[in-house]
């Protein structure tokens, strides 16, 4: 009896069927089996590039490959992160992202790609205080004088941030909304340049992590004013919160974590998320991080991305009921 004349072709279509199907960490069960890039889309020296360097080095330790950090930074991180969207979804390229990005999905509506939608999330890390300082030249010397010297001189003061969108740009934002004054945003394409400009005196103020400019408030070469959590920071204990210096209710944070191409199979990010949890749950790392204002965060991916699209939804409400706008 005669064949049909496909009918050799049908197994052939059943393996390769059945190969595509398969997830990709399936396909390759010794991942990584080859560098690991990490887009950071800040400049180097701020709190998400140095971060990114110290996980980075321990996932290297944990999983056995190069893990590569790779700064992209510009148009308040939208330049880098746009790169890792269009990133094959194969695990080795991550993006290191803050709630900068979440702050930009309502903020910049026009944007190439929409977080949620070419991303999945793989874990948080963590997430600490911003401080207020200025110059010590500037005659400030808490956030009752900046709101005081706002409201009589509006728009004479200004504030450096590392970009449109990001939590020092938001964090000035939320402080002009909720104390009702006006000051003038200088955006920069980093946080290194809008740190050394405050430090050298150009600029009148600026909100930064706590983790990268203690060190400097201890050295003098700016004045604390402000922190931004609910309750004084830990490494600067004798410096009041925003709220309690006049803005009651005032909370601003930073948190970092990392997010893969949407496609990036799911046992790659189980096992992303699996490392870094290690990584932030070890009692050398809390201890460490607690000494420069950072507290650790350890989440699912299912739950870190209702995390994400929770801070979506806060900062859209913020956004929208402040008015507040690219400059």
């Amino acid at each position: 009896m005669s064949r049909h004349p496909f009918a050799f072709a049908l197994p052939l279509v059943a393996l390769l069927t059945a190969f595509l199907s398969t997830p990709l960490s399936a396909q390759t069960p010794n991942y990584p089996n080859r560098p690991v890039k990490i887009i950071v889309p800040f400049a180097t020296g701020g709190p998400a590039d140095n971060y990114a360097r110290f996980v980075a080095q321990r996932l290297q330790d944990s999983l056995g490959q190069s893990f590569v950090v790779d700064n992209k930074p510009g148009a308040g991180s939208v330049i880098g992160t746009d790169l890792a969207a269009k990133s094959a979804p194969d695990g080795y390229t991550l993006l290191l992202m803050s709630n900068s990005q979440t702050v930009n999905e309502s903020l910049i509506p026009n944007k190439p790609y929409a977080l949620m939608r070419d991303f999945v999330g793989v874990a948080p890390i963590n997430y600490s205080d911003l401080v207020l300082v200025a110059h010590p030249g500037a005659g400030l010397n808490s956030a009752a004088d900046v709101l005081k010297r706002a409201k009589a001189s509006p728009g004479k003061l200004n504030y450096a941030s590392s970009g449109p969108g990001t939590p020092y740009h938001m964090a000035g934002e939320l402080f002009k909304s909720m104390g009702k004054v006006s000051m003038v945003h200088i955006p920069y394409k980093g946080s290194s340049g809008a740190r050394t400009d405050v430090i050298g005196g150009q600029v009148d103020l600026m909100f930064d992590a706590v983790t990268t400019m203690t060190e400097q408030v201890k050295a003098g070469k700016v004045k604390a004013l402000a922190t931004t959590g609910k309750q004084r920071s830990e490494v600067l204990p004798d410096v009041p919160t925003v709220s309690e210096a006049g803005v009651p209710g005032y909370e601003a944070t930073i948190w970092l974590g990392v997010m893969a191409p949407k496609g990036t199979p799911k046992a790659v990010v189980d096992k992303l998320n699996e490392a870094l949890s290690k990584i932030t749950s070890l009692p050398e790392v809390k201890q460490t991080w607690s000494k420069q204002g950072a507290v650790p965060m350890v989440m699912s991916p299912p739950q870190f991305e209702k995390y994400l699209n929770d801070d979506i939804a806060k900062w859209t409400t913020v956004i929208k009921n402040a008015g507040i706008q690219l400059d």
